[in-house]
């Protein structure tokens, strides 16, 4: 599970899913489209076509204290689009 973080599991991927067969996984931000297709494949033993990746870039973010302003951001992400074969299908839900 080194390169696979999480399943983004939301509204719009679900709609994703169910229309064009497509998941989208948050994935180590050095892993590349091979990569990331192998390890789809291995873990829920399905068929990948394609894969889009999207680098995401950490906001910057502020906040007022006592002790002042407290300034920083958050971490940047990469996410995956994977687009499985045919009638394979990915069920997020099935351990639950």
């Amino acid at each position: 599970m080194g390169i696979i973080i999480k399943p983004i599991i939301t509204e719009k991927m679900t709609i994703l899913g169910e229309k064009l067969n497509r998941y989208g996984f948050f994935v180590d931000r050095e892993a590349n489209k091979l990569e990331i297709k192998k390890a789809v494949e291995e873990m829920y033993g399905v068929t990948v076509t394609d894969v889009n990746t999207n680098n995401r870039h950490g906001k910057r973010k502020s906040r007022f204290t006592k002790a002042g302003i407290l300034a920083g951001r958050t971490n940047h992400t990469k996410k995956a689009i994977v687009t499985l074969a045919g009638s394979d299908k990915i069920d997020f839900y099935s351990s639950i």
